[in-house]
């Protein structure tokens, strides 16, 4: 019984191989008709498909059920839908509103906006870790902290006062207007 868990039989191993290299072509061959956006994190839609793609692939290689041809099957129908939601989102904005979290302005110099930090579900603690990863040394430093749609951090930083962020590149962030009534 205890061997069930620890040992494998040496007959198994190489139909583990044949499904790794089965599931490997496949997913190289579905990358390439998908494009690299499969494996990004531009929404959280494509993180949770990432994600997904993952355990299939780790069900099929490691154990015969479900079998190989399911696997690829599997993956093939998670890339189709993830293409036609890219595409829809496209195509109609509202898609794109309905599935995916707004990015929030989250830090402003070094005042932190409770509010929009409390409604991306973060603490001052993991903001304070954004900011060491950004190698932040100073809260001056610190221009504006954005919590992005895929939950990622994104620490804009200067040593330069009078350099300000683009507009554009605050367009749909919620909280953005905070930033343009500084007045600084």
């Amino acid at each position: 019984m205890v061997e069930d868990w620890v040992l494998t039989p040496w007959t198994t191993v190489p139909m583990i191989a044949l499904s790794a290299m089965a599931m490997y072509l496949a997913l190289i061959a579905l990358t390439r008709v998908a494009g690299i956006r499969s494996f990004s994190k531009m929404s959280g839609f494509d993180f949770a498909v990432t994600v997904a793609i993952g355990s299939v692939l780790a069900s099929i290689v490691v154990s015969k059920d479900p079998p190989i041809f399911s696997g690829i099957a599997t993956l093939t129908i998670l890339f189709v839908i993830q293409i036609g939601f890219a595409a829809l989102r496209c195509r109609w904005d509202f898609i794109g509103d309905l599935a995916d979290n707004k990015p929030r302005l989250i830090m402003i110099g070094h005042i932190i906006q409770h509010d929009q930090l409390k409604k991306a579900k973060m603490t001052e603690s993991d903001l304070m870790g954004k900011l060491r990863e950004a190698n932040v040394l100073d809260f001056s430093q610190v221009e504006l902290v954005v919590a992005e749609t895929t939950g990622d951090v994104s620490v804009l930083h200067t040593d330069d006062r009078d350099m300000r962020v683009a507009d554009r590149l605050l367009a749909g962030v919620v909280g953005a207007d905070r930033y343009g009534a500084r007045g600084s």
